[in-house]
């Protein structure tokens, strides 16, 4: 019974939120947009995590700087606006198709649909008809055949 409920605890604390009470706001509906806007951008360290769910002392920073702009009254596209311009799209969990990260949206389909062609092609391919028999090995095979058992 005690190694389920150490499990269960272990469990609850790898769900919960990295945002401390400290860093919240005091209006709700404000601390609503943050946490919306904060799952939408990347911690810069851990780099597959929203600064919502990371622990990282730069996500903390990046939290409380969020939180900040939108006390100061900006829109939630003025603050992602301000994060990409000071550290670029690459803070952008979804960051906008162009042609700078074309290869970002569209390289790992093309790559499928080229290993999916490539197969198929050699799929397709017809065998390579075996070599002929030369004179010796024709000479060979047959003394082989004539052998009684």
């Amino acid at each position: 019974m005690r190694t389920i409920a150490v499990l269960l605890m272990l469990l609850w604390a790898g769900v919960s939120n990295a945002v401390e009470p400290s860093e919240r706001l005091a209006d709700p509906a404000l601390e609503a947009r943050a946490r919306v806007v904060s799952q939408t951008l990347r911690c810069l360290v851990c780099q597959n995590e929203s600064i919502d769910e990371s622990n990282a002392d730069l996500a903390r920073d990046l939290r409380r700087l969020l939180r900040e702009r939108i006390a100061a009254g900006d829109s939630d596209d003025a603050v992602r606006q301000f994060m990409v311009t000071r550290y670029g799209n690459f803070v952008l969990l979804r960051p906008p198709v162009m042609a700078s990260t074309w290869v970002l949206w569209f390289g790992a389909p093309i790559a499928l649909l080229g290993v999916i062609a490539g197969l198929l092609i050699v799929r397709r391919r017809p065998a390579a008809p075996p070599p002929a028999l030369t004179a010796q090995e024709q000479a060979r095979l047959a003394t082989l055949l004539d052998q009684p058992e």
